[in-house]
Parts: C-alpha cells; structure tokens; sequence
C-alpha cells in the first residue's frame, strides 16, 4: 500500500534544493535521495544532516527545510506521527515564513493521529499565514476535526480479530474472495517466499506479489500460496489489490513498476486463466488518455504521464465498469476514485473516456481502495478526507437509484467507525454476499506486528438480540406482582404473540409462543421480537381493569428507519389497577371529618397516593366511599360520612383542580361496616354486636372503632357515573365549580 501512496517530487521542493549555495556533502548526499524519491534510504541521511545543522543565521532556514523534508518522507509512508514531530520542528524554526504550508501538513498529520484540538490550532495558523492561495478549503478542515470528534468515540456493532495463523511478520493486506464459494480469497502479501525479496529503496519495505488462501468450512485458515507458478503475474515490482471478474476467468491487478533513478507511477494491469494458469498479461494502459490530456493542456502539474499513479482496481458485477484510485489531473485533490466503462463493440475498455466519481465520494484528501458489495449496491473505499476516527478510515456508500443505470451515483459516505476503523490506516474491506462478515486491513498494532505493519482482519456482525421482559404488578406498588396475567405482544402489522406472567420471577414474562396455533401440527411455538418493527403490550388479567393505552416498544433505527442494530434488553413495566383497589388507610377521629396523621396512621400518605393516582392514570375517574363507625343516630352518622368524603374530594382538587372532573364522593353512614380477620384468621364483620364485645378491653374496643372509620375508592374507567343529589353538586365536571360545604353541625 505505501508503494502505491508515493508520487513524484513537487518540483517547488526540487526548486528550493537546486537554488541552495554549496552544501556540505552530508546535506547533498540527503537530498540527492529525497530527490530521486527514495524516501527510506534518505531519511537518517536527512536526520543526520538536520542535527549538524546550525540554528544561526540563513543556516535556521536550510534547517527548517530539511526538517520539512522530512517530514515530508514520513507522511509519504504514512507515519503521521512522525510526521507530525518533524512539521512541528520545521514549525519552531519558523519555515513557515518561507512555505505556510508546512502548517497546513502539520494540521494534517496531527487530525490523521487524532490530535483533533492542535490540528485545528495548525489549520487556522495555516489560514492565518497562507496570504491569496485559496487552493485548500481551510474552513471544510477545522469543521471536519469537529466531525470527527464526533465520530471519534462512536462504535458500530462488529466484532473484528486479526487473522493470526494468516498474517505474517511483513505486510499482508487487500484482501478479495476469488470464487463463489468464498472459502477462498487473494490478497497482497511480502512474506518470504515472493519474487523479489529485496528493500524497496523508497519505502524500505519488501515488494509484494499476489497470493492465494484457503479456509475451511469453519473459515478457519488452511494455507497460503502465490496464485502464480509461472512468475508471469508476480514478478520482481510490486504486484497487489486485484479482483477477478464475476466468471473468475479475469483478473485485474496493480503493478508499481520499480526501475533504477526512476519514479514510475503504478498502473492496472490484467491476465486470463487458463485451467490453473495465468496468460495474456497486459497493461491496461489508462495513460493514454493522460499523456494527449496532459500534452493538449501543457499541464505542469506532473512531470510527464508515467509518473501518475494508478491502481486498486474494483470490477462491477456485470464487468461493464472499472473502478480505480488515481492522483491524476482534474481530481478533487490527492488520489480520487474515477472509473471507466467497457465498451461492448470494441470488446475492451474504453481508455480514452475517465470519469470521476464525483463530490460526495472524492474529497481534497485521498480516497483509495474501492470494493462493491456482491450485488453493486454499496461501494466501500478508504479515505483520510472524509471525516474519521484517524488515518485512513474505511467509508460505505449506498447507490442511488437503479444499480442497473448507466451512469451510477452514490449517497452520502458513512464512517463503518470502530471497532472496524482505528487511530491507524485502515482499508481494503472485501465483504461477504451475506454483508454480514468479511475482511480488511489495518495497520493498527497487535500483538504480532508493530504499528504501520498492514495485517488482515476478518469482521463479523453478530446477531442483535432483543429481550423482551414484561414485568406486571399493581399500581403503586412494585411489591405487589401479577401472576397469571396474559401479556400479549402485537406487531402494528397485526401479528400477535402472548404467554403468562410466572410465578418463577413473580409476574415476570420473557418468552411468547404464537396465539395462532401452526396448522399443520396444531402446536404453540416460540417467537421472538425481530428488528424493524413496532410492538404494542398489553396485559389483563381477571378483577383488574384492562389497559386502556398499550406499552410501547420500537426495534426501529433512527428516525423510525432501519432497524436497530444494537442488540437492546427491552424492561416493560405495567400497572393494573385493581376493581376493588385497596388503598393506604384514610382515617378520620370520633365524630370528626378531619384526618388522622400521627405515629399510628399517615392519612396524608394516603392521600398522596390518590393524588398520584390520577395524575399518572389520566384515563380514571374514582368514587369516593366514606364510612363511620355505629356510635350516633343514622341521620348524624350519615351526614359525617358525606362531610368525610367532601373532605377527601377537597384535598384532591386542591392539589389538581382537573380532579373536580374525576372525583365523586359518596358517604355511605354506617351502613357498611368494614371486615376484620381476627386471631384465628376468621372474617368478621365489624358491626355493633361484634365490637360490643370488647368493651372490658378499651384498647381493642377504640381500634376496631377506629377502621370504620374510613374512607375507601373504587376506580370507574370511564366518565358518566351519577353525583348523589345530596351533595348538591351543581357542575360536576367543571374545574373551577366551588368545594364541597360541610354540614355543619351535624344533625341528630
């Protein structure tokens, strides 16, 4: 991959070189190799020559320009790191009087690390410096490292491992399945065995050859190969990132030619097979075009067309489009994707015709790497212009349209983020038919091989799993669990699932079965909630009332597109409401309608439950039944209890003046005595006859009194019950209607 990021020398570089007065041999040795392109074999040349360097005089600009060099060296290797060190150096020996673009590099090298806050402080020195050039959209760079930042610590659902038994100690990187079965897949590699084993003297790496793996079924690593016997394909350059065609018969490939004092720029190049070997190689020759574009328009932007870069082919599935990576002219800056069509009449490519794959794809950066999915519908490619979590970051792209179209546009770029991206370049996705696994490469550290060390990683996504828990209990209290009750689960689209709440977690349901039975067997059987859908729950059970609003769950994505592609616990919490709700004690004194709150009995408590009550089930409407206890005439008793229920009524609407609405009390005398389990655990009726037995015991006597004295509810669902006319309410649902008067005094 480094093989291929390296271009020729900008000649303003080569300019400030010539112009230089006699150097020492040291300096002249160095940059006689920087020159030439062989950026390995002169950077400790260039380290050198900088620390003799003096920091005096015309002496600190000769420095800050080799400082800037190598720099330079570094970030054609893609060390941005280093890179960003050496720019900073050239920096502090303010080089950036003599190019401001050194600020401009360094902004780069240090968003490519993640150093987010000093790249922006870079670009807007950079900005600040650069006078009338307008070339670089400085204000696109500050606002992209905002991007990233938040995309930065965002992780999509993969899980990534590096390819151990694969990879070796040198690079091994831009994988491909090679056949249908895709238990097989070519990739580049430099371990011991290629062609040419030598140092290239411009990355100082091996060069590369293409081979083969094999995996079993299990896609576990079996053995590797070259896919060339005959030394036709692989030979002493650096051959890499190839595709065969969709009949596996063709196969395209780069080939970055390496000649003596000479910077040839890579190229495609493609071969037949014949039963197991390979013939016909040929070089594409996409070049023409160049050379009379260049020769027409006296371009000076490179020095010739051999010296543009072309590579990391990516074939359509109809062989009709061939999709390339290339820094030559009329791009968006850096290296663009472009492509060309096969032209059916003249059965060959159409070289004399490149286009660009536009704006939403290309960027000033370098966007590199492409691949489609095995239908054409998504293209992925590597970018460091787009925004990203660091480096080369690996992009996807949907087509828009018909994927038959001639001419194929494509959305907006999505970040894959991590785990699949990181800090380092990371690219070269191939991805299964499934689109649910594959492989990449990174050059990320592992415990293997160093950072810049290109391995190849396979992904996988795993299943999203939503659990559905269902958890049912009275209202108000958590402690009190449903058992038995159904839950039913219902898509919007009108399935329904159900099952019943267990005594295992206590009203706690996870599993469902079908409600409508398999018709071939008759048997209930297990569903699931699946992504991309709106589920309603309900549950009901006897002598509760039924839910009038559903709970409501979504495994939609955002925006109710998609799917959600998290896997997500889903806790649902319902409340029944009981007919006969029993409530916290409202209790009142002997013959009077204020409450009771002291040590013994917290009425106000209770008082707060109906409050909550309502406002959290604004659907109720509750009957007030207030009671007294047998110790004064029917006409008295009966009075109080409508004074005790006034009372209750009036505090409610104090607090929610709505409640006016929602609120009728009852006052019942002494006509229903409350029920009391004594200590044999028998129900008794606490009449006047039962608690006249007591009267020995005073204690007792007063405390079975005492829970006559009460007020009860009872909960209506829906409007429409009718107001005692004793109570002469005049407007019953009108919230701004007057509390209820007392009676008072009470009759005898």
């Amino acid at each position: 991959m480094k093989r291929f990021f390296i271009f020729v020398v900008c000649m303003a570089l080569v300019t400030i070189s010539l112009a230089q007065p006699t150097q020492p041999k040291y300096i002249t040795e160095a940059l006689k190799l920087y020159d030439s392109g062989k950026y390995f074999e002169a950077m400790p040349k260039m380290e050198e020559a900088y620390n003799k360097m003096t920091n005096k005089g015309k002496s600190i600009t000769e420095k800050g320009s080799m400082a800037y060099k190598l720099a330079d060296c570094y970030r054609k290797l893609e060390q941005y790191d280093k890179a960003a060190q050496w720019y900073g150096s050239s920096i502090e020996l303010k080089f950036y009087d003599v190019d401001p673009k050194v600020y401009y590099y360094h902004g780069e090298m240090l968003r490519m690390s993640g150093e987010l806050k000093k790249a922006k402080e870079s670009y807007t020195n950079y900005k600040n410096k650069r006078g009338k050039d307008a070339s670089i959209d400085v204000e696109a760079l500050i606002s992209s490292c905002s991007e990233q930042a938040d995309i930065h610590d965002k992780e999509a659902r993969f899980d990534v491992k590096v390819e151990d038994k694969l990879n070796s100690k040198e690079f091994d990187m831009a994988p491909f399945f090679s056949e249908k079965k895709e238990t097989q897949f070519y990739f580049g590699t430099q371990r011991e065995g290629v062609i040419n084993p030598q140092r290239d003297p411009i990355t100082g790496e091996k060069f590369m050859d293409i081979w083969v793996a094999d995996f079993d079924a299990k896609g576990d690593f079996v053995a590797a190969k070259s896919i060339d016997n005959n030394n036709i394909i692989n030979t002493k350059d650096n051959e890499g990132t190839a595709i065969l065609d969709k009949k596996g018969k063709t196969l395209y490939f780069t080939r970055c030619p390496s000649q003596p004092k000479q910077n040839l720029g890579c190229e495609i190049w493609s071969a037949d097979k014949s039963g197991e070997e390979w013939e016909n190689v040929r070089e594409i020759n996409l070049k023409g075009a160049l050379k009379k574009q260049i020769n027409d328009k006296k371009d000076s932007t490179f020095l010739s067309a051999e010296e543009i870069s072309i590579g990391h082919p990516c074939l359509t599935t109809d062989g009709m489009m061939l999709i390339f990576a290339s820094n030559m002219p009329g791009g968006y800056g850096g290296k663009d994707l472009w492509y060309i069509k096969y032209d059916k009449k003249a059965k060959g490519w159409d070289t004399m015709q490149v286009f660009n794959m536009g704006p939403s794809i290309n960027t000033a950066g370098n966007e590199l790497f492409p691949s489609l999915s095995a239908d054409d519908s998504l293209l992925f490619f590597a970018s460091d212009g787009h925004p990203g979590v660091g480096g080369l970051d690996i992009f996807k792209s949907s087509i828009q349209g018909a994927k038959t179209a001639p001419e194929k546009t494509w959305g907006k770029p999505q970040n894959l983020l991590k785990p699949i991206n990181s800090a380092s370049n990371d690219y070269a996705l191939t991805i299964r038919k499934d689109l649910k696994s594959g492989y990449f490469t990174s050059e990320r550290s592992n415990p293997k091989n160093r950072t810049y060390t290109p391995d190849i990683y396979s992904f996988t996504t795993p299943p999203v799993n939503y659990d559905l828990q269902v958890m049912v209990h009275e209202i108000g209290d958590k402690s009190k669990k449903i058992v038995d009750a159904k839950v039913t689960v219902t898509e919007k689209n009108g399935l329904t699932w159900e099952g019943l709440t267990n005594n295992g977690e206590k009203g706690t349901k996870r599993g469902f079965t079908d409600k409508w039975a398999d018709r071939k067997s008759d048997k209930s059987r297990p569903r699931y909630i699946n992504g991309g859908y709106d589920y309603e729950i309900k549950a009901a059970k006897a002598r509760y009332f039924p839910m009038i609003k559903p709970a409501v769950i979504t495994t939609k994505g955002p925006n109710g597109e998609g799917i959600l592609e998290q896997s997500k616990s889903f806790v649902v919490e319902i409340q029944l409401i009981p007919i006969e709700l029993r409530t916290p004690e409202i209790r009142y004194p002997l013959d009077k309608w204020s409450f009771v709150d002291d040590n013994t009995i917290k009425s106000t408590d209770s008082l707060q439950f109906l409050v909550d009550l309502l406002k959290n089930n604004p659907e109720i409407i509750i009957e007030l039944y207030s009671h007294t206890d047998a110790r004064d005439t029917e006409l008295h008793n009966q009075a109080l209890s409508e004074n005790r229920a006034k009372a209750v009524y009036n505090y409610l609407v104090s607090q929610d003046p709505k409640n006016a609405c929602r609120v009728i009390p009852f006052g019942k005398g002494e006509s229903e005595p409350a029920k009391y389990t004594d200590e044999k655990g028998e129900e008794q009726t606490l009449n006047e006859a039962y608690i006249n037995q007591f009267k020995a015991d005073k204690a007792k006597f007063e405390a079975l009194h005492q829970l006559n004295r009460r007020t009860t509810v009872k909960i209506v669902m829906e409007p429409g019950t009718d107001i005692p006319k004793t109570f002469d309410y005049n407007e019953p649902c009108n919230p701004d209607a007057n509390y209820f008067k007392y009676t008072d005094p009470l009759p005898r």
